[in-house]
Protein backbone atom coordinates (compact mmCIF):
# COMPACT_ATOMS: atom_id res chain seq x y z
CA UNK A 1 0.00 0.00 0.00
CA UNK A 2 2.81 2.37 0.68
CA UNK A 3 4.22 1.88 -2.78
CA UNK A 4 0.86 2.57 -4.35
CA UNK A 5 0.44 5.74 -2.34
CA UNK A 6 3.82 7.00 -3.38
CA UNK A 7 3.12 6.26 -7.03
CA UNK A 8 -0.28 7.96 -6.87
CA UNK A 9 1.30 10.95 -5.18
CA UNK A 10 3.89 11.26 -7.90
CA UNK A 11 1.24 10.98 -10.63
CA UNK A 12 -0.91 13.63 -8.90
CA UNK A 13 2.08 15.98 -8.62
CA UNK A 14 3.01 15.52 -12.25
CA UNK A 15 -0.60 16.02 -13.36
CA UNK A 16 -0.83 19.18 -11.28
CA UNK A 17 2.32 20.50 -12.87
CA UNK A 18 1.06 19.86 -16.39
CA UNK A 19 -2.24 21.49 -15.60
CA UNK A 20 -0.51 24.58 -14.30
CA UNK A 21 1.64 24.82 -17.42
CA UNK A 22 -1.37 24.55 -19.71
CA UNK A 23 -3.19 27.25 -17.80
CA UNK A 24 -0.17 29.48 -18.08
CA UNK A 25 -0.34 29.24 -21.91
CA UNK A 26 -3.87 30.63 -22.06
CA UNK A 27 -4.21 34.22 -23.30
CA UNK A 28 -6.94 36.80 -23.69
CA UNK A 29 -7.44 39.88 -25.90
CA UNK A 30 -7.65 43.06 -23.82
CA UNK A 31 -10.20 45.69 -24.73
CA UNK A 32 -8.76 48.42 -26.94
CA UNK A 33 -8.77 51.83 -25.33
CA UNK A 34 -8.83 54.87 -27.62
CA UNK A 35 -6.41 57.52 -26.45
CA UNK A 36 -8.03 60.95 -26.85
CA UNK A 37 -4.55 62.56 -26.93
CA UNK A 38 -3.34 62.05 -30.49
CA UNK A 39 -0.17 64.10 -30.22
CA UNK A 40 1.29 67.56 -29.83
CA UNK A 41 -0.32 70.33 -31.88
CA UNK A 42 2.41 72.65 -33.19
CA UNK A 43 1.88 76.33 -33.92
CA UNK A 44 4.93 76.92 -36.12
CA UNK A 45 7.14 74.88 -38.42
CA UNK A 46 10.56 75.36 -40.02
CA UNK A 47 11.82 73.23 -42.90
CA UNK A 48 14.79 73.05 -45.26
CA UNK A 49 14.63 71.55 -48.73
CA UNK A 50 16.85 70.78 -51.70
CA UNK A 51 15.31 71.30 -55.15
CA UNK A 52 16.42 69.87 -58.50
CA UNK A 53 14.94 71.23 -61.74
CA UNK A 54 15.56 70.75 -65.44
CA UNK A 55 17.90 73.76 -65.55
CA UNK A 56 19.31 74.12 -62.05
CA UNK A 57 19.14 73.37 -58.35
CA UNK A 58 18.60 75.23 -55.10
CA UNK A 59 18.74 75.08 -51.32
CA UNK A 60 15.85 76.68 -49.41
CA UNK A 61 14.61 77.48 -45.92
CA UNK A 62 10.92 77.80 -45.03
CA UNK A 63 9.26 79.11 -41.89
CA UNK A 64 5.51 78.96 -41.41
CA UNK A 65 2.57 79.45 -39.09
CA UNK A 66 0.14 76.53 -38.75
CA UNK A 67 -3.32 78.11 -38.97
CA UNK A 68 -5.27 74.84 -38.79
CA UNK A 69 -4.37 71.17 -39.12
CA UNK A 70 -5.07 71.47 -42.86
CA UNK A 71 -3.56 74.89 -43.62
CA UNK A 72 -0.15 76.52 -43.12
CA UNK A 73 1.04 79.95 -44.26
CA UNK A 74 4.80 80.09 -44.86
CA UNK A 75 7.69 82.26 -46.05
CA UNK A 76 10.26 80.85 -48.47
CA UNK A 77 13.94 81.84 -48.92
CA UNK A 78 16.14 80.14 -51.52
CA UNK A 79 19.61 80.33 -53.05
CA UNK A 80 19.94 78.57 -56.39
CA UNK A 81 21.99 78.14 -59.55
CA UNK A 82 20.70 78.07 -63.13
CA UNK A 83 22.31 76.70 -66.29
CA UNK A 84 21.35 75.89 -69.86
CA UNK A 85 20.43 72.20 -70.40
CA UNK A 86 22.50 72.27 -73.60
CA UNK A 87 25.73 72.83 -71.67
CA UNK A 88 28.33 70.08 -71.92
CA UNK A 89 31.53 69.93 -69.93
CA UNK A 90 34.47 69.13 -72.21
CA UNK A 91 38.25 69.34 -72.31
CA UNK A 92 40.55 69.51 -75.33
CA UNK A 93 43.52 68.25 -73.22
CA UNK A 94 46.04 70.54 -74.92
CA UNK A 95 49.43 70.74 -73.13
CA UNK A 96 51.22 74.05 -73.56
CA UNK A 97 54.08 73.27 -71.17
CA UNK A 98 55.05 70.78 -68.49
CA UNK A 99 53.13 72.83 -65.90
CA UNK A 100 50.11 74.04 -67.88
CA UNK A 101 47.39 71.91 -69.45
CA UNK A 102 44.03 73.10 -70.73
CA UNK A 103 41.14 73.09 -68.25
CA UNK A 104 37.63 71.86 -68.96
CA UNK A 105 35.06 74.37 -70.21
CA UNK A 106 31.44 74.68 -71.36
CA UNK A 107 31.21 75.77 -74.96
CA UNK A 108 29.00 78.80 -75.62
CA UNK A 109 28.45 79.70 -71.95
CA UNK A 110 28.36 83.46 -71.34
CA UNK A 111 27.46 83.85 -67.66
CA UNK A 112 27.12 81.99 -64.40
CA UNK A 113 23.60 82.65 -63.10
CA UNK A 114 22.94 82.59 -59.35
CA UNK A 115 19.38 83.13 -58.13
CA UNK A 116 18.01 84.49 -54.86
CA UNK A 117 14.30 83.78 -54.39
CA UNK A 118 11.82 84.80 -51.69
CA UNK A 119 8.13 84.13 -51.50
CA UNK A 120 4.98 83.85 -49.45
CA UNK A 121 2.87 80.74 -49.85
CA UNK A 122 0.17 78.49 -48.50
CA UNK A 123 0.28 74.75 -47.86
CA UNK A 124 -2.92 72.70 -47.63
CA UNK A 125 -3.52 69.06 -46.71
CA UNK A 126 -6.02 67.04 -48.74
CA UNK A 127 -6.21 63.91 -46.55
CA UNK A 128 -5.84 62.85 -42.92
CA UNK A 129 -3.02 60.67 -41.64
CA UNK A 130 -3.26 57.40 -39.79
CA UNK A 131 -2.49 57.56 -36.08
CA UNK A 132 0.89 55.91 -36.54
CA UNK A 133 3.24 56.36 -39.49
CA UNK A 134 0.49 57.82 -41.63
CA UNK A 135 0.87 59.34 -45.10
CA UNK A 136 -1.03 62.36 -46.34
CA UNK A 137 -1.27 64.26 -49.63
CA UNK A 138 -1.37 68.01 -50.04
CA UNK A 139 -0.47 70.91 -52.30
CA UNK A 140 1.20 74.29 -51.96
CA UNK A 141 1.59 77.47 -53.96
CA UNK A 142 3.69 80.60 -53.58
CA UNK A 143 4.77 83.78 -55.33
CA UNK A 144 7.44 86.36 -54.64
CA UNK A 145 10.47 88.31 -55.89
CA UNK A 146 13.48 86.78 -57.62
CA UNK A 147 16.94 88.24 -58.23
CA UNK A 148 19.34 86.83 -60.85
CA UNK A 149 23.04 87.50 -60.26
CA UNK A 150 25.15 87.24 -63.43
CA UNK A 151 28.89 86.49 -63.24
CA UNK A 152 30.78 86.62 -66.57
CA UNK A 153 32.18 83.32 -67.80
CA UNK A 154 35.84 83.49 -68.92
CA UNK A 155 37.74 81.36 -71.43
CA UNK A 156 41.38 81.17 -72.44
CA UNK A 157 41.44 81.93 -76.16
CA UNK A 158 44.30 81.24 -78.59
CA UNK A 159 45.43 84.19 -80.73
CA UNK A 160 47.88 83.70 -83.60
CA UNK A 161 50.02 86.62 -84.75
CA UNK A 162 53.15 87.31 -86.78
CA UNK A 163 56.10 89.38 -85.63
CA UNK A 164 59.40 89.87 -87.46
CA UNK A 165 58.53 87.10 -89.87
CA UNK A 166 57.83 84.60 -87.11
CA UNK A 167 54.46 83.20 -86.01
CA UNK A 168 53.46 83.13 -82.36
CA UNK A 169 50.55 81.83 -80.27
CA UNK A 170 49.23 83.85 -77.36
CA UNK A 171 46.67 82.94 -74.69
CA UNK A 172 44.23 85.64 -73.62
CA UNK A 173 41.64 85.31 -70.86
CA UNK A 174 38.42 86.92 -72.06
CA UNK A 175 34.69 86.99 -71.39
CA UNK A 176 32.02 87.06 -74.08
CA UNK A 177 31.45 90.41 -75.83
CA UNK A 178 29.98 91.47 -79.15
CA UNK A 179 33.50 92.33 -80.34
CA UNK A 180 35.00 88.88 -79.69
CA UNK A 181 31.84 86.82 -80.34
CA UNK A 182 33.31 85.09 -83.41
CA UNK A 183 36.46 84.12 -81.49
CA UNK A 184 34.62 83.14 -78.30
CA UNK A 185 32.28 80.83 -80.23
CA UNK A 186 35.02 79.30 -82.40
CA UNK A 187 35.70 75.87 -80.88
CA UNK A 188 39.19 75.64 -82.44
CA UNK A 189 40.20 78.96 -80.85
CA UNK A 190 39.41 77.81 -77.30
CA UNK A 191 42.31 76.57 -75.20
CA UNK A 192 40.27 75.94 -72.04
CA UNK A 193 38.31 77.39 -69.17
CA UNK A 194 39.30 79.36 -66.09
CA UNK A 195 38.14 79.49 -62.46
CA UNK A 196 37.49 82.27 -59.96
CA UNK A 197 37.15 85.19 -62.38
CA UNK A 198 34.29 87.65 -62.81
CA UNK A 199 33.32 88.26 -59.18
CA UNK A 200 34.07 91.98 -59.49
CA UNK A 201 31.81 92.28 -62.57
CA UNK A 202 28.50 91.02 -61.21
CA UNK A 203 25.24 92.07 -62.83
CA UNK A 204 21.79 92.05 -61.24
CA UNK A 205 18.43 91.39 -62.91
CA UNK A 206 15.21 91.58 -60.82
CA UNK A 207 12.09 89.55 -61.50
CA UNK A 208 9.33 87.44 -59.96
CA UNK A 209 8.99 83.72 -59.27
CA UNK A 210 6.15 81.32 -58.61
CA UNK A 211 5.69 77.68 -57.59
CA UNK A 212 2.91 75.10 -57.54
CA UNK A 213 3.59 71.72 -55.97
CA UNK A 214 2.02 68.44 -54.87
CA UNK A 215 3.61 66.79 -51.83
CA UNK A 216 3.43 63.57 -49.86
CA UNK A 217 4.05 63.93 -46.10
CA UNK A 218 5.05 61.02 -43.85
CA UNK A 219 4.24 60.64 -40.14
CA UNK A 220 1.55 62.03 -37.87
CA UNK A 221 2.15 64.67 -35.20
CA UNK A 222 5.90 64.23 -35.72
CA UNK A 223 8.52 66.59 -34.35
CA UNK A 224 10.44 66.49 -37.65
CA UNK A 225 8.61 66.99 -40.95
CA UNK A 226 9.38 64.62 -43.82
CA UNK A 227 7.95 65.15 -47.29
CA UNK A 228 8.58 64.53 -51.00
CA UNK A 229 7.34 67.15 -53.47
CA UNK A 230 6.96 67.46 -57.25
CA UNK A 231 5.59 70.41 -59.16
CA UNK A 232 6.14 73.40 -61.43
CA UNK A 233 8.20 76.54 -60.88
CA UNK A 234 9.15 79.51 -63.02
CA UNK A 235 11.13 82.76 -62.98
CA UNK A 236 10.25 85.86 -65.02
CA UNK A 237 12.83 88.67 -65.34
CA UNK A 238 12.68 92.18 -66.77
CA UNK A 239 15.28 91.23 -69.39
CA UNK A 240 16.76 88.09 -70.90
CA UNK A 241 19.55 86.46 -68.92
CA UNK A 242 22.24 85.49 -71.44
CA UNK A 243 23.91 82.47 -69.94
CA UNK A 244 24.45 80.49 -73.14
CA UNK A 245 25.43 81.53 -76.64
CA UNK A 246 24.85 78.62 -79.00
CA UNK A 247 25.69 74.98 -79.50
CA UNK A 248 28.77 73.77 -81.29
CA UNK A 249 26.47 72.26 -83.92
CA UNK A 250 25.10 75.75 -84.65
CA UNK A 251 28.41 76.63 -86.34
CA UNK A 252 27.65 74.38 -89.30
Amino acid sequence: MKKVGIILGIIWFVALGLSTEVCAQKSFQPKQIDDPWKGIIYRKESTADFTITGNGYGLAFNTGKIVTYYKTHYYHFELGYMYDPREQRQNRNIPISFTKVSQSFRFGKQNHVYVIRAGKGTKKLLTDKAKRKGVTLGYNYEIGPSLAILRPYYLELVYNFEEDGRFYNELRTEKYTEQNAAKFLDFNSIFGGTTGKGWSELGFVPGIQGKLGLFCSIGNFEKYAKALEVGLMGDLYIKKNSYHGRNRSDQC
